[in-house]
C-alpha cells in the first residue's frame, strides 16, 4: 500500500529529499563502501538503503538518521532545529516580549 505522505508532500520537499539521497550516494562512493556493506551497517535491506538513496519520503526517519551516522554525520539531526540558529522563532521571542512592566500590587495588611 502506498503512503498517503507521497501524495501530499510539496515539490520543494520532494527535490530536497532526492538531493539528500543524492549527497548520501555520493558520500558512499567516496568512502568506498558498497551498497552491502552499507545496508548491512545500517541495519536495513538493501532495497530499502537504495530507496534512501533515491530520496524516497516513505523510508523511516531512523533509517536516514542511521545512514547519516554511518558516514560520519551523526550530529546532523541534533543540530538541524537548534533553538539558537531558528530565526523565526527568535522572532517571535521577540514579538512576544511585552512593551511595559508593571509592579505588582502587595496587599495592604489588614
Amino acid at each position: 500500500m502506498r503512503s498517503a505522505v507521497v501524495d501530499i508532500l510539496p515539490s520543494k520537499l520532494r527535490r530536497g529529499l532526492k538531493k539528500l539521497g543524492e549527497d548520501v550516494g555520493l558520500a558512499r562512493r567516496k568512502r568506498r563502501l558498497t551498497v552491502a556493506m552499507m545496508a548491512e551497517r545500517v541495519g536495513v535491506a538493501e532495497s530499502t538503503y537504495l530507496r534512501a538513496e533515491k530520496g524516497d519520503p516513505t523510508v523511516s526517519l531512523g533509517v536516514y538518521a542511521m545512514v547519516l551516522f554511518v558516514l560520519g554525520f551523526g550530529d546532523a539531526f541534533a543540530e538541524l532545529i537548534d533553538p539558537r540558529k531558528d530565526d523565526q522563532g527568535l522572532l517571535l521571542d521577540v514579538e512576544r516580549v511585552p512593551k511595559r512592566i508593571r509592579a505588582k500590587k502587595t496587599p495592604t495588611p489588614s
